[in-house]
């Protein structure tokens, strides 16, 4: 999952980038409303993590052209705790959720994964494809009920497959959805975790459309 956060405070910034990453989401930052609009124009996200208050295009501005666009990436706010009313014109204005500063970093991961779901449909917290469930809270997968160990990247890569079941991803999606800025990603990266996932859970689980991409088969 690749995550854009637009928050103009370093040691928020910092904080709240290495925390996700550790939760495994790719995260890009930027601090300023103009760069992000550039971004978002040119780079696809799963989530965007918008500070209401920032340089250049203010993030309700932000917001205000994603909407009118009909984009429907999930939004979730950054707003000061005396930011009321700018809270509910965000959320009036298409935003799914916010964050009052200061706020924990186990909260807010929370809050992204009740936001990810809701956009997925789906009622519960795990991610049931066949024969597969996948936890994103406790990053724990089960086969058949049996617990299977996975890297983080391995972890990253299969919830993406299994957020979209029976659709096939390209490797340049797979990548984009593992991978921030500045972090290096060798030529093979995408074929060496598909085939230690296939080692792992059978090859039959994630299969290879040639010329198109990956995909997990089976309905939830």
């Amino acid at each position: 999952m690749r995550v854009l956060l637009v928050e103009d405070d370093p040691m928020i910034g910092k904080a709240v980038q290495q925390g996700l990453r550790q939760d495994g989401y790719a995260v890009d930052w930027l601090s300023d409303g103009d760069a992000a609009g550039t971004a978002l124009a040119t780079t696809p996200y799963d989530l965007l993590l918008l500070d209401i208050g920032l340089p250049g295009r203010s993030g309700l501005d932000l917001l205000a052209g994603l909407r009118r666009s009909s984009s429907r990436l999930p939004v979730l706010l950054i707003t000061a705790r005396d930011a009321v009313a700018d809270r509910i014109r965000g959320l009036d204005g298409g935003a799914d959720d916010y964050v009052v500063k200061p706020f924990d970093l186990d909260e807010l991961s929370a809050r992204i994964r009740a936001v990810l779901r809701r956009h997925s449909g789906r009622a519960g917290g795990e991610i049931v494809v066949g024969d597969l469930c996948m936890n994103p809270a406790t990053h724990e997968l089960t086969q058949d009920g049996r617990p299977v160990a996975l890297s983080a990247r391995e972890f990253a890569l299969l919830r993406v497959l299994l957020e979209n079941p029976g659709k096939p991803l390209s490797r340049a999606r797979l990548e984009e959805s593992l991978y921030g800025w500045g972090e290096e990603i060798e030529s093979n990266a995408v074929e060496v975790h598909i085939h230690s996932l296939r080692r792992k859970l059978g090859a039959e689980r994630i299969r290879n459309i040639r010329g198109v991409g990956y995909l997990v088969p089976g309905s939830r």
